[in-house]
């Protein structure tokens, strides 16, 4: 008679457990597109066979994913963000911080496509050459402006963990710019400039970036994970806004 393997046994659970999560994770919009389905639109869902299979697909990418950023991403920030304030560095600490933020931004896909997608729209409207090269150049230079902007905020984050600022008081500030730039801004800029806020937190920029604020607050004396490892993700959303009315403003001059 086979003895069962209780380390088998262990890992069967685990997985189980994690795919189980997923699938709760899933529900609600499981949920929402059955209800509008079969209650509002009252047609069968079309190749259903290939969506459930892709739904399944869904669950176990999420999980190996999540498991990913529990393995790896997140000690490995909190790891990096340590070893460089122990090795007492300031310029290699803050050199790390930027190039975190820009190197994670510059090859985000949400970001290239709407770049894009903003270009052929500039170039629609008249504000931009239809030639390609500079669809290609205008595209580039917002990429590269939302990219620089999101390596200085993170930059500016680490800043405010080490010199304890108050973050309130900087993300009430940066608003306030947003505010006042927003008014002297190109129209046709401003709605990029927003939704280039919120393409910028992606799926690997946030976990990185969030254990590099742990880790520092962790090792600082006087600092506080709860309280001041956390906050790099507002400026990552906050300067992007700020740095592309920039451009906007460099591009197409004062509105």
């Amino acid at each position: 008679m086979n003895s069962v393997n209780p380390f088998q046994n262990k890992t069967l659970v685990y997985i189980a457990t994690k795919l189980k999560k997923s699938a709760m994770d899933l529900l609600p919009i499981v949920l929402v597109i059955t209800f509008f389905q079969a209650v509002i639109i009252r047609q069968p869902l079309p190749q259903l066979g290939e969506i459930l299979f892709g739904t399944l697909m869904v669950i176990i990418g999420l999980s190996m994913f999540m498991q990913g950023l529990e393995m790896a991403l997140f000690p490995l920030g909190e790891s990096m963000a340590q070893s460089l304030t122990k090795k007492g560095s300031l310029f290699w600490l803050l050199s790390f911080a930027f190039a975190l933020g820009f190197s994670t931004t510059v090859a985000e896909p949400a970001l290239i496509a709407i770049c894009k997608k903003a270009a052929e729209i500039a170039a629609q409207g008249g504000l931009i050459s239809q030639d390609p090269a500079a669809l290609k150049s205008y595209a580039l230079g917002l990429r590269l402006t939302v990219a620089f902007s999101v390596g200085f905020a993170i930059l500016l984050g680490v800043l405010r963990i080490l010199l304890n600022w108050p973050i309130h008081f900087l993300i009430i500030g940066g608003y306030i710019l947003v505010i006042l730039i927003t008014t002297i801004a190109p129209e046709e800029i401003i709605g990029i400039a927003y939704d280039t806020g919120g393409v910028t937190t992606s799926t690997i920029t946030v976990p990185l970036v969030t254990a590099l604020g742990v880790g520092l607050a962790t090792i600082i004396k006087g600092r506080n994970p709860l309280l001041d490892g956390f906050g790099l993700i507002a400026f990552a959303s906050l300067l992007p806004m700020i740095f592309v009315m920039g451009y906007g403003i460099f591009y197409f001059g004062i509105s």
